[in-house]
């Protein structure tokens, strides 16, 4: 059986003015059971290209080709609304809670927390519930930015290695600034300049 492609990028340019180009001719190809982490300081690029991918922003030439996408934000204030419980708000994406309760375990949340508004969860429960909702979604492409930075190290350990157990499912682009993390759990590292 081949390789089951998740998203291909060719020949991406990009700017937020034409003078200054931050991707120019970029090719990227990930396939299911792949990580690549996408690797820079602040303002190298790196959520623009997740906000590329999502179509949220449009390229000047190329094209990007992805299956059905899920992401984890840097930020899990922003990922969720303020006003609707986080159990709502995974079910405004996904009917599918068969394993909810499988995965609350893993993730170690307690079940009583997703029927609570995001202001009653730390960053770190609220980051491990975003997590939660993108593997609920059963994308083919998980985009993941800097998703351990709300989480202690431990914790962000056991996240990265449930998110690693999930690679039969989907193929993942992690955005990170921690090159020793993309070195440890990626198949191929790009660094952005």
């Amino acid at each position: 059986m081949g390789k089951i492609s998740v998203l291909n990028i060719k020949n991406l340019t990009f700017g937020y003015d034409k003078g200054k180009l931050i991707y120019k001719n970029f090719n990227l190809s990930l396939y299911k059971g792949e990580i690549k982490a996408i690797v820079g300081e602040s303002g190298s690029g790196k959520s623009t290209l997740f906000e590329l991918i999502l179509g949220n922003l449009i390229p000047f030439q190329g094209i990007i080709n992805k299956s059905k996408v899920s992401v984890v934000f840097q930020d899990p204030y922003s990922s969720f609304h303020p006003s609707y419980s986080i159990i709502s708000q995974i079910q405004e994406i996904t009917n599918n809670l068969d394993e909810l309760d499988v995965l609350l375990t893993k993730l170690k949340l307690d079940k009583d927390l997703i029927y609570n508004k995001p202001k009653i969860l730390s960053g770190g429960q609220l980051q491990r519930c975003s997590i939660l909702r993108a593997l609920l979604f059963k994308p083919d492409l998980l985009l993941i930015d800097e998703p351990t930075s709300a989480l202690d190290n431990i914790i962000a350990l056991d996240m990265m290695k449930l998110l690693i157990s999930y690679l039969d499912q989907m193929g993942i682009v992690l955005i990170t600034h921690d090159l020793e993390l993309a070195k440890w759990c990626s198949d191929e590292i790009v660094l952005l300049h």
